[in-house]
């Protein structure tokens, strides 16, 4: 017996964001100051540290709720499973639903409930609810669906990470060319065969770190509304995850018995090009290694960071062929990591 995904699903938003596209914004500094460089040069920068050429945003007419029920949808028809039999449906945003032009968030009722609607679930016996747990939130997802699952009171869950980070950006803020939209699900059930989750470990580091990425007002001071922004200490970011995910990564693999050269990808959260590779090289220095070429599949450069999208829409990318160059077959060992808000670090060790 194991608890394995068994199905996957994504949605991915139809209109591209180049880096070109923001060439016309005005980017200013936190103090409402003016960057002494054109945005030509900010661009270029950006394109070099986080590896981003273009993103994803959604149509105007659709929210979170509505990618996420897409995402869903395809997850369970390729799972095969009648929708009625799902015990929970568990769905890990951050956001809620903002619909365009609007300055409120909406999460009454939660994620959960509106996908089970859509998808129109009549057994009141499958729970939804949300997670809110920042970027890592699918995978802990994922966690507590297994958990649920080994204590005998679920045998299937499905599984959503969406947002839709387009609408909480600043757009006088040179960090919101990272964010992105997009929808991820997959189906984790009991079954027959070898494998699945064989080991996880989450972990919040809040005591300094809580507010390293928080919602904050506009960096242009001529603006008067109330509405709030998706904003980040990048550094801060950078040398936390730098310092403390490799480790975690570590302890996931140590205690789940696994040897290192056996993992065949690592799927980490796609959050910029050039700290996931810092990353995953210091994950290998621990053991003495470098890091093995195409090892890390990525998607960054074509659609952005989409937070809690990121790790499940990678997987079911690879899963579809949809990722030139990258496979998962039967019985291959994986990895998937993620570091966000909170702050908030988790890995899962899966045997597909």
């Amino acid at each position: 017996m194991a608890i394995k995904i068994t199905g996957t699903g994504s949605f991915i938003p139809s209109q591209i964001e180049k880096n070109e596209d923001f060439y016309k914004h005005e980017f200013l500094n936190a103090d409402g100051s003016s960057i002494n460089n054109s945005n030509e040069v900010i661009v270029k920068k950006f394109k070099a540290i986080t590896g981003i050429g273009e993103r994803r945003y959604i149509k105007p007419s659709l929210t979170n709720s509505d990618i996420a029920y897409y995402a869903a949808q395809k997850a369970i028809e390729d799972a095969k499973i009648n929708q009625e039999e799902l015990d929970y449906i568990i769905v890990a945003h951050n956001y809620g639903d903002v619909k365009h032009n609007t300055e409120q968030s909406d999460t009454v009722p939660s994620i959960g409930s509106r996908v089970k609607h859509l998808l129109g679930i009549k057994n009141p016996k499958c729970v939804a609810y949300d997670v809110l747990f920042g970027c890592p939130g699918w995978v802990e997802a994922v966690i507590q669906a297994n958990a649920f699952i080994k204590a005998g009171i679920a045998k299937k869950c499905l599984v959503i990470g969406s947002e839709t980070l387009s609408r909480v950006i600043d757009k006088h803020d040179r960090d919101s060319m990272i964010y992105s939209d997009g929808a991820g699900a997959t189906i984790i059930e009991n079954t027959v065969h070898e494998g699945g989750i064989i080991n996880h470990e989450s972990a919040t580091y809040a005591l300094d770190e809580a507010h390293f990425i928080y919602f904050g007002e506009t960096n242009n001071l001529e603006v008067t509304d109330k509405r709030r922004y998706i904003k980040m200490y990048g550094r801060k970011i950078y040398e936390f995850a730098l310092n403390n995910v490799p480790a975690a990564m570590k302890s996931c693999l140590d205690g789940s018995g696994i040897d290192i050269r056996d993992i065949k990808k690592i799927l980490i959260h796609q959050a910029n090009e050039k700290m996931d590779e810092a990353i995953v090289e210091r994950f290998y220095k621990l053991y003495n290694m470098d890091m093995p070429e195409g090892i890390m599949p990525m998607t960054i450069n074509k659609l952005g960071n989409s937070s809690v999208a990121t790790v499940p829409t990678l997987f079911d990318m690879i899963l579809k062929n949809n990722l030139e160059g990258h496979s998962i077959n039967e019985g291959d060992l994986i990895m998937f990591a993620s570091v966000g808000a909170g702050m908030n670090i988790n890995a899962i060790i899966y045997k597909h």
